[in-house]
């Protein structure tokens, strides 16, 4: 511990120990402003979710003022997780996010679910499903591009499952390898990525909200209409998919190791961050619902956005929307392939993952090979999975473990009172306790409503157990300190 701790404050990467002296921790080299770090959390939460999942919470919540309030909800709800991670990040600042929050707080067993969790799943599912949407709007300007025509298949033995290559399958592949490229050659050219699409996607969102709301052809009664009713379960499940939108508010945190000054500039972006991206995405469903009653709302597919600006402006809008959606999704999958690395690169110096996944390239200073991984894995999700299922069992997890990490704000607080807390959660401890109250509420409500799903994701995450066990007695990856 105490040699982690050195190493957060003594960036850079480690030269070849002498043989008087153990080998050292790898570690990443504090390189991101604040302003890089914000951008990559308003690009980890804009992406295809507000695109694609507001229909979702339409259909179980069929009543436009309940479908705001969910949205609503879910902002305050996000701010409130953001404050409690701020002080966690700020305490330990560390790569991992809540893995470094989880491990210390109930153990290292807590810290490996999460990780394991957000490598088969989080980011590896939220880089898949963004893949493949980005495909299926491309599909707008290059026809037959999304076909999902197997061109051929391999059958996964012992299993029903099988990988489907198909044009769609192969091009949603083929972007995730570009930007995991971009990623392993240095953080600069992530880092300009990143700042670049995420400039572009706000602009073009304040543009056409501002537009649609003042010069477009909607209906201010379709704001509060409805149509069936809404109950307490229904609009419990409807907050899976809002939670799935808003994930990524905690990105910096899993950069705090990279962060300069992390104490005062990863609370600072978490809380700038947040609020943004609060503020755009109820105004873009205030905009939805502007434009599309309620009902329509909710048999909607495809990209929302597209549909909008169709009827607000006509094809030509439609088309220049959709570009925008493909900046955002871009801009998702780059901040994905930028953050989850992260985790794995943690767990893999903690000797809770492959070996080779805690290196950092020595020329490029980035965790290269738990990139690779990462992008190999995504890529298995969209040969394999479907768009539905990776949805609602990243919405089921993210909500689970954003709770568990939020708790440990009064776990770390009992076990360390003395510990300099560069910032403190901001309502401590009201805020922090209705977010973990509130969670918990979403994650047995989705064990009642869809029992199937979340079963199933329990299991996986459970499946990490063995492999905890596996990696702990190997020592996989280990160094001293």
């Amino acid at each position: 511990m105490a040699a982690g701790l050195q190493a957060c404050h003594n960036p850079g990467v480690p030269t070849a120990p002498s043989p008087s002296h153990p080998p050292t921790r790898p570690v990443l080299e504090r390189r991101l402003s604040p302003f890089d770090a914000a951008a990559i959390i308003v690009a980890n939460v804009i992406g295809g979710g507000i695109l694609f999942r507001s229909p979702a919470v339409a259909a179980a919540v069929p009543d436009s003022v309940w479908f705001l309030l969910a949205w609503a909800a879910g902002g305050v709800l996000a701010f409130m997780g953001a404050m409690a991670y701020a002080e966690l990040a700020a305490l330990r600042p560390k790569a991992g996010g809540e893995y470094v929050y989880l491990r210390e707080a109930y153990g290292p067993l807590a810290g490996f679910l999460t990780g394991w969790t957000s490598f088969v799943a989080g980011f590896s599912g939220a880089i898949a499903a963004s893949a493949v949407f980005f495909i299926v709007t491309l599909e707008r300007f290059v026809p037959g591009i999304a076909s999902n025509d197997a061109l051929f298949a391999i059958p996964i033995p012992l299993t029903p499952i099988a990988l489907t290559f198909s044009l769609h399958t192969l091009t949603a592949s083929a972007l995730i390898v570009v930007f995991a490229v971009i990623h392993i050659v240095g953080v600069g050219p992530g880092r300009a990525a990143s700042n670049t699409l995420t400039t572009l996607k706000i602009l073009a969102f304040i543009v056409f909200i501002v537009f649609g709301l003042t010069a477009g052809t909607g209906s201010p009664s379709n704001l509060t209409s409805s149509t069936g009713p809404v109950t307490l379960t229904s609009w419990m499940f409807a907050m899976i998919p809002v939670m799935f939108t808003y994930s990524g508010w905690n990105a910096a945190s899993y950069m705090a190791e990279e962060i300069r000054d992390p104490g005062r500039n990863v609370p600072r972006a978490l809380i700038l961050g947040t609020a943004g991206v609060v503020v755009i995405y109820l105004l873009i469903n205030v905009l939805y619902l502007y434009v599309i009653p309620i009902g329509e709302l909710g048999a909607t597919q495809g990209s929302v956005l597209d549909v909008v600006a169709d009827r607000l402006l006509g094809q030509r809008a439609g088309n220049l929307m959709a570009v925008v959606a493909l900046v955002s999704l871009a801009a998702g999958i780059n901040a994905w392939t930028f953050a989850g690395p992260r985790v794995y690169f943690a767990m893999a110096r903690d000797g809770l993952f492959f070996r080779s996944a805690a290196r950092v390239h020595p020329k490029y200073k980035t965790p290269s090979t738990s990139i690779i991984a990462q992008a190999v894995f995504s890529i298995l999700l969209v040969m394999t999975g479907s768009l539905d299922s990776i949805a609602n069992y990243v919405g089921f997890a993210i909500t689970l473990f954003a709770g568990t990490a939020v708790a440990a704000v009064f776990v770390l607080r009992a076990r360390e009172p003395e510990a300099p807390r560069p910032y403190r959660a901001w309502g401590y401890p009201v805020t922090p306790a209705i977010f973990v109250f509130v969670s918990a509420a979403i994650v047995l409500n989705a064990f009642y409503t869809d029992p199937k799903v979340t079963f199933t994701g329990t299991a996986i995450i459970l499946a990490g157990v063995p492999l905890y066990f596996y990696f702990r007695s190997r020592g996989a990856g280990e160094l001293a300190g």
